[in-house]
């Protein structure tokens, strides 16, 4: 599968969100990669079992959402990297056990849900773009990519609910595709991707796969390996769309 990488030297990657479920497959896809010289997994804790042991993989642990210490481990990977040949965003939040929940009903719509699911669905993608912004300018092949949702897909709402997750990937698909118009008089050959991974089996969907059908529930390493396939594929003039993980566009 040919990424784009520079043949003249190892790429230098960004994953996000890299200790569990989608990131961690892709870092450990992407390590079995002879022409990727450097991952940095950016997390807020380590996985289960700890990191591969592999002098490539840079852990960088902090907190996305606090726009200083991304701004620092931005700082930490600009030591080693003079530019950046890929960076991809899995942090996404919908529910948590105790706490926060999808809506299923208007009058159970909170500020307080709506902005913690706008801080971590639609700032911390838009955030990455900015403090990685040095590495990603100039003229080298580049994929800068997200995981947004179905469900964020304004012209596919037909079954309602989940107000806060639903506008909050909406509102990231509009920031990157913002992002993307501007990037691309900075770096006519980056390629900015809002990707839909189907309903992957992590700790994200696992409350909510009681009704998924036969054979559309995912593995990580399936989804993994399905979007790197998807990116594979683009080409600059691709840049700012939203694709699934099957490579079909996605209406706003």
């Amino acid at each position: 599968m040919d990424l784009g990488f520079a043949p003249d030297r190892p790429a230098c990657i960004v994953i996000a969100g890299a200790s569990r479920g989608i990131g961690w497959a892709l870092v450990q896809q992407l390590l079995l990669r002879k022409d990727v010289g450097q991952i940095f997994a950016l997390a807020r804790r380590a996985p289960q079992g700890g990191w591969p042991n592999d002098s490539r993989l840079i852990p960088l642990l902090g907190d996305l959402a606090d726009e200083p210490a991304l701004e620092a481990l931005a700082a930490k990977v600009a030591e080693r990297c003079s530019r950046l040949d890929m960076l991809i965003n899995t942090v996404g939040f919908l529910h948590e056990d105790q706490g926060q929940q999808p809506e299923k009903s208007l009058r159970q719509v909170s500020l307080t849900a709506l902005q913690r699911s706008f801080t971590i669905n639609a700032g911390i993608p838009i955030l990455l773009a900015k403090a990685f912004f040095p590495l990603l300018r100039g003229k080298h092949h580049c994929i800068f990519a997200s995981l947004s949702a179905r469900v964020g897909s304004i012209g596919d709402n037909r079954l309602g609910g989940w107000y806060a997750y639903r506008a909050s990937k909406a509102a990231q698909n509009m920031l990157l595709r913002t992002f993307a118009v501007e990037w691309q008089r900075l770096n006519r050959q980056g390629i900015c991707l809002l990707l839909h991974p189907g309903t992957t089996d992590t700790e994200l969907s696992r409350p909510f796969q009681a009704n998924v059908p036969e054979g559309k529930l995912f593995t990580a390493d399936f989804v993994a390996e399905r979007l790197l396939a998807v990116m594979a594929e683009r080409v600059p003039e691709d840049t700012g769309q939203f694709y699934a993980w099957d490579g079909k566009l996605i209406p706003w």
